[in-house]
């Protein structure tokens, strides 16, 4: 399998994912701007996200997809599919457990993430109706991200990659034909969240088969508890539960910090986020999707040197890609923000103050990506405490950071220090795979890093001088000229960067990485 061609399919299909969830986002830019109400909505669906994050995609991804990996390699097809029956029965009783839980202590859970809005009544009353309409979401994620790990571990990876695509044409339809419609229009985002759930996880069904492994949920979860596998999925999930909470228990103080700050903090945060997250989607989530199961089955075949060589060739693309799309956002923060949000409701003030939280999330975007690189070489290897006690560890330096920064720099020192924060955590996961001999570089990163800072100097050249030429705040009267004027900056920084790259001896071929099925 050409895992260069795999990476280009994912990521074009994240590509119109995070296209499509732009368009969201402008939308509700532009129809509800950066108020209150925003940022109720920001916090109601973060809370099924967080808990999507720690229960599904985070440890549950982390504990399965290396056991299924080895159960298909090793077991065949229907002791595979026992194990995925087993898993799916008991994934699905506690989530109808968690999601009631959730819905009736909607009020607590709001309070404990967000106390700056005990102070706010209807802010809060807004986030606790829309955390009880969404809080479903988290039942129809866990099990998409179980069709995920199974569809991954087969490389089936479109349909995988693809599935978000269907959360953002529902907001988008909630947007723009169910807001009109309802006497608090901030409630369609909340609904449209809860369609989308229901259509990413209908789409999972004829893929899963197409390769024959449709789970079969039983109404009774105490075989699939007495299953080895399922104890072994859930003996892993454990610590990954653990080292996933630290970075989501670090988001969640940020959270209640931010709704403690000025109203719209946590709705400039998370516009900010949404630009990086196509980085970071692009790079990060499609690499470690590719990564997990190539490194899974390697480690299954005991093929070290393989291994090594697959943490190698997805850090040299990370760097390749990431680098440029940190000093894209460190010097288009502006540009970029007026540009995509800068209508209607949403006012210059929120213009500046979204792009300072840019600036600060790009400070440590690398960071992010590289660990989405990193972490799976433990994973996959199946330890899961060393990047336990690794997060936990960058979880208590996010704070010491959010206690320096935020007193100064108000919304912006909280992305700082998630940032920053991601960057140490990617150090101590490099140290920790070269100390136990996991990885071990491969020769021309010295060369490679000096060519690669040379041309992202001259990028970030280009960039500030291109869009020196154009005030980005009054174009608002001129929105078509502004995108135009936004292309325009963006083609010259990629040709600059990827021209000289070229001159000095890059050449898509020497990216290109084969790994056995």
């Amino acid at each position: 399998m050409n895992l260069l061609k795999t990476l280009a399919t994912i990521s074009g299909m994240t590509m119109l994912s995070r296209i499509t969830g732009l368009i969201r986002d402008v939308l509700i830019a532009s129809a509800f701007g950066a108020t209150g109400h925003t940022d109720a909505y920001n916090i109601a669906f973060r809370i099924p996200n967080l808990l999507r994050r720690v229960f599904a995609e985070g440890a549950f991804a982390q504990a399965f997809v290396p056991i299924l990996a080895q159960y298909k390699s090793q077991q065949g097809h229907d002791v595979t599919k026992h194990l995925v029956d087993h898993v799916a029965t008991l994934l699905t009783w506690v989530l109808v457990i968690t999601c009631v839980v959730g819905v009736v202590a909607a009020p607590a859970v709001v309070y404990m993430v967000a106390t700056g809005f005990h102070s706010k009544p209807q802010i809060f009353d807004l986030a606790v109706v829309m955390t009880r309409i969404m809080f479903p979401y988290i039942g129809f994620m866990s099990l998409v991200a179980l069709a995920g790990g199974i569809l991954n571990t087969w490389r089936e990876f479109k349909i995988p990659a693809f599935t978000p695509v269907l959360l953002n044409l529902s907001s988008i339809a909630g947007s723009l034909l169910l807001a009109p419609l309802l006497k608090e229009p901030i409630y369609a985002l909340a609904i449209a969240v809860f369609v989308g759930g229901v259509l990413q996880l209908a789409i999972q069904v004829p893929a899963l088969v197409k390769i024959g492994m449709m789970p079969a949920i039983s109404l009774n979860p105490l075989p699939a508890l007495r299953d080895s596998g399922v104890r072994r999925v859930l003996i892993n999930m454990g610590p990954a539960i653990f080292a996933v909470s630290a970075s989501q228990i670090s988001i969640l103080i940020n959270s209640n910090l931010a709704s403690r700050l000025q109203e719209g903090s946590i709705s400039w945060l998370g516009y900010a986020d949404r630009l990086m997250e196509f980085p970071t989607a692009l790079l990060g989530v499609a690499l470690g999707t590719i990564l997990l199961p190539s490194l899974s089955k390697a480690n299954a075949d005991g093929d070290h040197a393989e291994y090594s060589a697959l943490l190698d060739w997805g850090l040299r693309l990370t760097f390749l890609l990431a680098m440029p799309s940190a000093v894209g956002l460190a010097t288009l923060s502006e540009p970029l923000t007026a540009s995509l949000f800068h209508y209607h409701q949403f006012s210059a003030d929120a213009v500046h103050k979204t792009a300072t939280a840019l600036i600060a999330y790009g400070a440590g975007l690398i960071g992010l990506i590289v660990v989405k690189i990193l972490a799976p070489g433990f994973y996959a290897k199946q330890d899961i405490k060393t990047p336990v006690m690794i997060a936990v560890g960058v979880m208590l330096a996010t704070q010491m950071m959010n206690y320096l920064f935020v007193p100064k720099l108000a919304h912006a020192g909280l992305a700082l220090s998630v940032g920053l924060g991601a960057c140490i955590n990617a150090g101590f996961l490099y140290i920790g795979l070269t100390r136990k001999g996991i990885y071990q570089p491969q020769k021309g990163w010295l060369l490679f890093l000096i060519k690669l800072i040379a041309a992202l100097f001259l990028m970030a050249g280009v960039a500030l001088s291109v869009a020196g030429h154009f005030d980005w705040i009054t174009m608002q009267a001129t929105p078509v000229k502004r995108l135009l004027a936004l292309a325009l900056v963006l083609a010259s920084c990629g040709i600059v960067y990827f021209g000289a790259l070229l001159i000095m001896g890059f050449r898509p071929r020497d990216f290109r990485k084969v790994a056995r099925v």
